[in-house]
């Protein structure tokens, strides 16, 4: 890279806003068949890990939190030193429930963060280019998310009814991370803690505050293991080179 490359890759980190990330592997793995999917290897490496060193590996992330079950503190700790993962700022005991743990990782972020990405520790193959297009997003305009293309028709339910057929080209996947700025994002889930609001990801909370959450493009290799069916079609993807 010649001088003014450099020049203009610094003066582009310069313009960029603190971010941290928060990555949440506090779930109970109940769908994964006795396999913790949080330490189930994909790859040779343990999923969390490849979570961490995604966000590790990008410009656009300062520094990192993860959040994740009491008795995987010290696992996650050690694979952190061990594999030099020098942003990870500490790891967290998780709370009862999504929310709660998404809070107790905010609280431990540097006050000189602006933005927070949270982003579920159970999607290993999240790339530099998702982190990067919802961060310089999120920078412009308070809130952002990545997301894909509902392919499949979907039918809204009512007692085993179908009641309404939404618009597919109007459907979008939610993914993460998800970027919004600190403040914002630790007031909206105050709110839905406060007001016992049932929501389903971060963005959820700050629409609720009635705040517009913009969407970058997310990539479809960016799944969530969830079951021993997704950590099998991981393996695929990773085995095709389909993220090189």
């Amino acid at each position: 890279m010649g001088i003014f490359g450099r020049m203009k890759k610094e003066l582009h980190k310069a313009k960029q806003p603190k971010a941290s990330a928060v990555i949440v592997a506090a779930g109970s793995s109940r769908r994964m068949q006795g396999v913790d999917k949080i330490c189930a290897e994909l790859g040779g490496s343990p999923v969390i890990l490849r979570s961490i060193a995604a966000f590790e590996a990008s410009p656009f992330i300062d520094e990192i939190i993860v959040v994740t079950r009491e008795e995987l503190i010290p696992v996650v700790g050690r694979l952190c030193a061990d594999f030099g993962m020098k942003k990870v700022r500490c790891v967290v005991k998780g709370g009862d429930n999504r929310v709660e743990s998404v809070q107790r990782g905010l609280m431990h972020i540097s006050r000189e963060a602006e933005l927070a990405a949270i982003h579920d520790g159970a999607r290993p193959l999240v790339t530099p280019e998702v982190i990067a297009r919802t961060v310089t997003l999120a920078a412009e305009t308070g809130a952002a998310i990545p997301s894909v293309p509902v392919k499949d028709t979907i039918k809204r339910v009512v007692d085993g009814v179908i009641c309404a057929t939404p618009q597919r080209s109007e459907l979008f996947a939610a993914q993460t991370p998800q970027v919004f700025k600190a403040d914002v994002l630790k007031a909206a889930l105050t709110k839905a803690v406060d007001e016992q609001l049932e929501i389903t990801d971060d963005a959820s909370a700050v629409e609720l505050l009635g705040m517009s959450v913009s969407i970058a493009e997310g990539d479809e290799c960016n799944i969530k293991i969830t079951t021993q069916a997704d950590l099998i079609l991981a393996e695929a993807i990773l085995e095709r080179g389909a993220l090189e």
